[in-house]
């Protein structure tokens, strides 16, 4: 057989083109191979991948599809596949949950698969079936870090005994423990420590596990510049932008984004459940739409935003409403509650005059100190360490400041601390400034049946979580340096605070 008729040197190839990033040239590749020898399910399940990583979810499912029907090799892989996307992309969390119980028929023993059904029974509040679940997952792999530190978060914040803290840190003390699994059971153990008041000892568990967290990240996620950081900062408050597009106010578009945003552990999540108790808002949830967008077509930002042509900016929001639209049918209002979408604030008053911008706060210090004991991807590298976190707030309140004065009460405040002290006005207030109906029976039960996907899973859905307001008093010791770095920033103590 010629090397023209030969898939080796097509396969080759389309493998180089996706490991090296290039995931449009890869599909492209891909197509190819498999428009002339489809029988090639390996072949299929990695023009999945590149079609998941490029946002073509229906054709990756379709691949994936392709990849059990040829009869590849361990299925319950491209499962567990097909279900990230029904759940994290198309909110098709009935369908993920068929999926996955279709991976466990097929192999029992799957521990991801147990692992992901598990996590979509914690997102919808069902915490008997998740526990079920992770406890069998570590009857089939004691040494299932994730598994444990996931049963240990599904347990109440003061619910742990000493038989579990001493089982956490054992685990973290296994001989070969990765670095990447003690720092799945150190935050674990730093919030069970916590929850018991044992401050000393949760914030040395905390500084423990982001030492791991960096140890099992690649070098080049895990270094927070702060001069480049200030660099981003300058060039968002010192780029013009281009005139927002216009919308037809007569007939405004459907549905209409609402925008949570401001620094991760502010109260967004709170905020979002809140809103999407009021009818026809749907929660969205962190969604990745705007940095996709900016990834593929507006680099670098926020300059390529100033010489962007206008039809290119319609058909980027057009694209965003036209996927909340598929992904919420029928809503009037959908929330995007990506905190560091206040970067893009400018380029979101460009493309969606109407749209509704809500900014939480809460006390610096328990935001820092919140976003510290937070176990975030890499790719947030400033939140491995504490003075690292105060420098990346005190950026974000520069940019903030910014677009206060640019946009004024089109940006709506919503503070955390003041909605944990007087719900009732501060949550009236806010839809007021939103357009939206207050009902104080939200207060009751804010948060339904919606899937909650943040690490405020079960926080969020218990009553007024009280303690999470001033929890920075618990640590002065460990947060005296941060405190006198951001003494500017700090609200004033009233008398007779200890903080």
């Amino acid at each position: 057989m010629s090397a023209e008729l030969e898939p080796a040197a097509l396969i080759r190839e389309a493998n180089a083109l996706r490991l090296a990033g290039r995931d449009a040239e890869a599909e492209a590749a891909y197509l190819r191979l498999l428009s002339r020898w489809p029988a090639l399910p390996d072949a299929w399940f990695n023009l999945g991948v590149v079609q998941r990583r490029i946002g073509r979810f229906e054709a990756a499912l379709a691949s994936y599809e392709q990849a059990i029907a040829r009869g590849i090799r361990g299925p319950e892989e491209v499962l567990l596949n097909r279900a990230f996307i029904y759940s994290e992309y198309l909110r098709q969390d009935e369908t993920a949950a068929r999926e996955l119980t279709e991976a466990l028929r097929v192999n029992p023993a799957y521990v991801p698969a147990l692992l992901n059904l598990a996590k979509l029974h914690e997102d919808r509040g069902e915490r008997e079936p998740a526990r079920a679940l992770y406890e069998r997952a570590l009857t089939l792999d004691p040494h299932c870090a994730l598994a444990l530190a996931r049963l240990a978060n599904l347990l109440a914040r003061d619910a742990h005994d000493d038989s579990f803290i001493e089982r956490l840190r054992g685990a973290i003390a296994r001989p070969g423990a990765p670095a990447a699994e003690r720092a799945e059971l150190g935050f674990a153990l730093g919030r069970a420590l916590d929850g018991r008041a044992d401050y000393p000892a949760a914030f040395a568990a905390y500084q423990a596990a982001n030492r791991d967290s960096r140890a099992s990240a690649l070098p080049a996620t895990v270094h927070y510049d702060r001069a480049a950081q200030e660099q981003v900062t300058e060039e968002l408050l010192g780029t013009p932008l281009p005139p927002p597009l216009q919308v037809a106010t007569a007939d405004p578009v459907r549905p209409r984004p609402i925008f949570i945003c401001g620094m991760f552990r502010s109260g967004s999540t709170l905020a979002e459940q809140l809103i999407a108790g009021a009818p026809g808002v749907e929660a969205g949830g962190e969604l990745n739409l705007l940095p996709a967008l900016i990834g593929r077509e507006l680099l670098p930002f926020p300059r390529a935003l100033v010489t962007a042509p206008e039809p290119q900016l319609r058909r980027l929001a057009s694209e965003y409403r036209e996927w909340i639209a598929r992904a919420f049918p029928g809503a009037a209002y959908v929330t995007d509650k990506r905190p560091d979408n206040f970067f893009c604030i400018g380029l979101i008053k460009t493309l969606f005059p109407d749209a509704l911008i809500v900014h939480t706060t809460r006390d610096p210090l328990d935001t820092c100190l919140s976003v510290f004991f937070l176990h975030l991807d890499h790719g947030m590298s400033y939140a491995l360490d504490l003075m690292d976190v105060g420098h990346f707030y005190r950026q974000y309140r520069a940019v903030m400041t910014h677009w206060k004065k640019t946009y004024g009460t089109a940006v709506v405040d919503f503070d955390y601390d003041a909605f944990v002290r007087a719900p009732e006005p501060t949550g009236a207030a806010l839809f007021a400034a939103l357009g939206l109906a207050w009902d104080p029976r939200l207060l009751e039960s804010p948060r339904g049946p919606r899937p909650v996907r943040t690490a405020s899973t079960w926080q969020v859905r218990e009553p007024l979580y009280r303690d999470s307001s001033g929890r920075a008093r618990h640590y002065q010791a460990e947060l005296a340096e941060l405190r006198d770095y951001l003494a500017d920033l700090l609200p004033a103590v009233p008398a007779g605070d200890s903080r």
